[in-house]
């Protein structure tokens, strides 16, 4: 009998030795992980509203992952198995006839060497990591007829409407393409339309987004394709699902494929590595020239080139063997809310400051972030002592997206009644977010800030004159509205000489740039004295619409309003600004120390300018030329430079990269410019031959 007992106990602990089971607190680690991450996937995927930084959720599902590779029993409903979240019940569903993978993170050269060291062939593609939402386009003959998001990754949700409202995913192919392709991508919004996407929220009101990547995904899971087609959206495609036939046999020359069907793609930011020196050489570029990428990034996809081996070496579960993101240091981190201040803008607008614990989030030290307005606190929940969650929104600007760990002893932040400036009351218009201090004349806060916009690079372009030096002159007395600039030097010279940090030099170099600025064009004019809701472009077209300042100042509101992009509410503000006494007495005040050059109106304009009346597009990259200096010689020849192409556009202006908007040019048999043809028109228009 004894011998029976030492049989079984021997089989017991043999059976143990080649095959581990999780004890109890395995069990309820991996049980506790994987709550969180279907709560957070939820948040993330469905509704665009991430509630842990990316560090802690790549922590956690690391985290998990060793578990269910020391426990394979685990895996089958764990991380392993994950791609995305659930679809939403509020969208029609349709399963992936090829499921949509994830794509297997890298977090150092350690981890990249693994996976690298392990290929047959050593010929990678590397792409950029673009932090969008994903899609899937279906085209059969050449036809768009299904969009769907990634979903769980089996089934995603419909969103064939909102895919249609976005340029950069064509209707139709063009050239030579399969009879059945779904062409994969990220859709995604640039870091200047999220930001003017918030600036506008931030006024009326609306959902102010916490990052680019949020503002995507809320804005193409609309079940009203219209408010899709309002925002800014743009779009990659970067790989496929189900295809009928193949003829590119590397990723390289599938890139090409999608650029000649209309599609556009991260060429641009593409390398070809063989060495693990190169490839973290292209890591190391990228990282630097991040902040300079005009959309969000998280990092580089490494690729198998070759799409045979890319079949051959399949997947995993929820995972391509071939290709792995190689992920830069996350853009988020958590830490403590010392306090809240509140600044004053030049509309008088009180916008909260959160005063943070300083972290350093993807390299940069954040000590402050944007707070945006008194309901976004409410919203956010956020009181002064919690650990928050702070993101550097598009890389830049560091904002609080959430509340990581409530403080027992937290306190709730009062908005001020009073302007902390100023003094001056503090009040909230009706269907308005934001809170305005009333003291527009005496308030200092407004004044610097009208000020600051008054001599930026757009309007009069005084430079020297920055923050410090509007503050130190106004604490003087030496400044009190624009006019004041140009007397400054006159009245003022001896005395600014005498301060810390200024000299004979530094003020003749203030003399000369303010001498510069007397003479001004009449768009910049506008720009710079501060009309609400007259950006740049508002201004340009008033300029060509009245040709001269008296005629801008005395235009009735009617006519304003027939005006092509000048809308209701923008005419009201141009008209009330005018009739101002006030703003009409700093204006008299100004023009007589300044001259604003007039403008051709554009109805005189077809007359003159070798492009008078003609409707111009920009697309790609001009080597010799910004894309400001580009539209700028455009406009001062008489086109009229647009975002879109339209059967009404007359010529569009390609450089390297164009994607889809040369694409759309061609199909519409618009006329195409190269940077050689628009040299020649300069050349043509500075010579006279016309």
């Amino acid at each position: 009998m004894a011998g029976f007992f030492i049989v079984l106990i021997a089989d017991f602990f043999y059976n143990r030795g080649m095959r581990k089971t999780p004890d109890l607190l395995i069990l309820a680690e991996h049980a506790d992980l994987m709550r969180k991450l279907s709560q957070w996937d939820i948040a993330y995927h469905q509704n665009d509203a991430p509630i842990v930084d990316d560090a802690t959720y790549d922590a956690a599902r690391r985290r998990a992952l060793e578990i269910e590779s020391e426990y394979p029993e685990l895996a089958k409903n764990g991380a392993s198995a994950r791609v995305g979240a659930a679809v939403s019940e509020k969208f029609t569903s349709y399963p992936h006839s090829v499921p949509m993978l994830s794509i297997s993170d890298v977090f150092n050269q350690g981890e990249v060497a693994d996976w690298f060291n392990k290929l047959a062939d050593k010929d990678i593609f590397i792409e950029l990591k673009v932090d969008g939402v994903s899609y899937s386009a279906r085209y059969e003959n050449g036809r768009l007829v299904r969009g769907l998001t990634r979903g769980s990754g089996v089934a995603g949700e419909d969103i064939t409407a909102n895919l249609r409202t976005i340029s950069d995913i064509p209707q139709q192919l063009q050239g030579d393409f399969p009879d059945v392709i779904e062409v994969r991508g990220e859709v995604y919004m640039s870091r200047a339309d999220f930001l003017a996407l918030n600036a506008v929220a931030a006024e009326t009101g609306d959902k102010v987004f916490a990052n680019p990547r949020n503002a995507a995904a809320g804005s193409l899971r609309q079940l009203n394709p219209a408010i899709t087609a309002a925002r800014r959206l743009s779009a990659f495609a970067y790989t496929y699902g189900e295809l009928s036939s193949r003829t590119w046999a590397t990723q390289s020359e599938y890139f090409d494929k999608l650029e000649s069907w209309g599609f556009r793609t991260t060429r641009a930011w593409a390398h070809r590595a063989h060495t693990m020196d190169e490839i973290q050489s292209v890591y190391n570029d990228t990282m630097m020239a991040r902040a300079d990428i005009p959309f969000d990034i998280d990092g580089l996809v490494l690729k198998v080139n070759n799409v045979d081996l890319q079949e051959r070496m399949g997947a995993r579960a929820n995972s391509p063997r071939w290709e792995v993101a190689y992920k830069f240091p996350a853009a988020r981190g958590i830490t403590t809310l010392r306090d809240i201040t509140v600044q004053v803008g030049r509309t008088g607008v009180l916008t909260p400051v959160a005063e943070l614990e300083p972290i350093n989030i993807g390299g940069v030290l954040v000590s402050r972030a944007t707070l945006h307005n008194a309901d976004e606190i409410v919203r956010l929940g956020v009181k002064i002592g919690d650990k928050v969650i702070v993101q550097r929104a598009g890389d830049v600007i560091p904002q609080i997206v959430g509340v990581a760990e409530p403080a027992p002893d937290a306190m709730p932040f009062v908005f001020p009644d009073k302007c902390p400036v100023c003094g001056g009351a503090v009040i909230q218009e009706m269907g308005q977010v934001a809170r305005r201090c009333v003291n527009t004349l005496g308030c200092p806060a407004q004044r610097i800030g009208e000020l600051e916009h008054f001599v930026s690079r757009k309007g009069f372009d005084i430079a020297g004159l920055g923050t410090k030096q509007l503050e130190l002159f106004i604490a003087h007395g030496w400044i009190e509205t624009p006019a004041d600039i140009f007397t400054l030097i006159q009245n003022h010279g001896d005395d600014i000489k005498k301060l810390d940090g200024f000299g004979e030099k530094s003020v003749a170099n203030l003399s000369d740039a303010i001498s510069r600025a007397r003479d001004i064009d009449l768009h910049r004019f506008l720009f710079a004295i501060g009309i609400p809701e007259v950006g740049e472009a508002t201004a340009k077209i008033l300029a060509r619409a009245f040709g001269n300042l008296d005629a801008v100042r005395n235009a009735p509101v009617w006519k304003l309003k027939q005006i092509d992009g000048i809308g209701d509410v923008m005419a009201d503000e141009i008209a009330s600004f005018f009739a101002d006494a006030h703003n009409g007495s700093v204006l008299d005040k100004l023009l007589t120390q300044v001259h604003v050059r007039e403008t051709v109106p554009s109805n005189d304009a077809v007359q003159s300018g070798p492009l008078a009346g003609k409707k111009v597009v920009l697309t790609g990259t001009l080597p010799d030329y910004t894309r400001d200096a580009a539209r700028e010689i455009l406009e001062r020849m008489g086109a009229r430079v647009q975002s879109s192409v339209s059967p009404k556009t007359d010529i569009v202006l390609a450089g390297a990269d164009a994607g889809s908007k040369l694409a759309r040019a061609q199909e519409l048999g618009i006329t195409i410019w190269s940077q050689q043809d628009f040299e020649s028109v300069i050349s043509t228009m500075l010579t006279g031959n016309k």
